[in-house]
């Protein structure tokens, strides 16, 4: 069962193919002695092994590579015949052993974020953020293997079907890992970029900050604080305080809820200058040690920082023209 699971501590970026790009990058972040909460990854084998059992009742790559750019009908039914076909094939039973063994070895006391990390995936040249799903706060052995093979079906989403179909990707050499990630119940959280995004700038780290899960703040629902810090000084340039009217709260039970602030907490910065220029500190490490700008994903709990996950900004890969930033998974 070794090659199905592998724990970040054993990653590396030579893991790739077989943890994907996010999963890689974790395991990099985690050798290196940045502080990212423990977890593991459910390899690309597994994945295989899933889509072998899957396949043996229906051509799924045959029936993909059926699929022009221009035919979103056919890209419609395609992709709804393949999701509910996988939906009924079952975990096999070593994967399922596997996942669970290595979910009691970091601690089934918590809750965990379950993330897709596909093989082509935060990447220096491509990035594929938002097309697989991501799961937050899971709690329990059963939640835990749904959220899994609900990952592996992701790959087959229209959206991620049809990105491979327009940059070029070959379905069958596209394979899918997993990330299953102890959650941090933060306070703050939010992203970092160690260039700017808009203008490209690679002098200044520019940071967004709201409260609660940085679920809120990637997917739009805030307006976040924005801090921009010159990368030799550390000092903080801008200092932008959003109005941050929601934030979303992870259950005791798993799963996730969104709730107002009240009129007060709003307009409070969610950081304080020490705490900003802390990150953008964190941040010019990672970047030297990935040697490239990063879009860095972290969350404040109980006053200490944590390192979620890690990314090329790919628009800026070239270090030329202005970057825009990806929704991240």
């Amino acid at each position: 069962m070794a090659f199905l699971v592998l724990p970040f501590n054993a990653i590396s970026a030579a893991d790739l193919p077989r943890v994907g790009g996010k999963g890689a990058n974790l395991g990099e972040l985690t050798r290196a002695g940045f502080n990212v909460p423990p977890g593991f990854c459910v390899t690309t084998g597994a994945f295989r092994l899933f889509m072998a059992k899957a396949t043996q009742d229906m051509d799924i790559y045959a029936a993909l590579e059926s699929i022009t750019p221009d035919d979103i009908e056919r890209l419609r039914q395609v992709g709804r015949e393949v999701r509910e076909h996988l939906q009924r094939i079952p975990l096999p039973q070593d994967i399922a052993d596997a996942v669970v063994a290595a979910w009691r070895e970091v601690g089934e006391e918590h809750t965990y974020a379950v993330r897709s990390s596909a093989t082509a995936e935060d990447l220096p040249y491509a990035s594929f953020a938002g097309q697989h799903d991501t799961y937050l706060n899971v709690r329990g052995e059963e939640a835990l293997l749904d959220r899994v093979k609900a990952c592996f079906i992701s790959l087959f989403t229209d959206r991620a079907i049809l990105y491979r179909i327009q940059n070029g990707f070959d379905h069958r050499q596209v394979a899918l890992a997993v990330v299953v990630q102890r959650m941090v119940q933060p306070d703050v959280s939010g992203i970092i970029f160690t260039a700017d995004p808009i203008s490209g700038n690679r002098n200044v780290v520019s940071i967004d900050a709201s409260f609660g899960l940085g679920e809120a703040l990637v997917s739009g629902l805030v307006s976040a604080d924005l801090y921009k810090v010159h990368k030799k000084t550390f000092h903080i340039v801008t200092r932008h305080i959003g109005s941050k009217e929601v934030a979303i709260r992870p259950l005791a039970e798993g799963g996730t809820e969104q709730v107002e602030l009240p009129e007060a907490e709003r307009g409070r910065p969610a950081l304080t200058d020490e705490q900003v220029i802390a990150l953008a500190r964190l941040g010019v490490q990672i970047e030297a040690h990935f040697v490239r700008p990063q879009d860095i994903e972290w969350a404040l709990e109980n006053g200490t920082f944590y390192i979620l996950q890690s990314r090329p900004i790919t628009s800026l890969a070239s270090f030329r023209g202005a970057a825009h930033r990806s929704k991240a998974d």
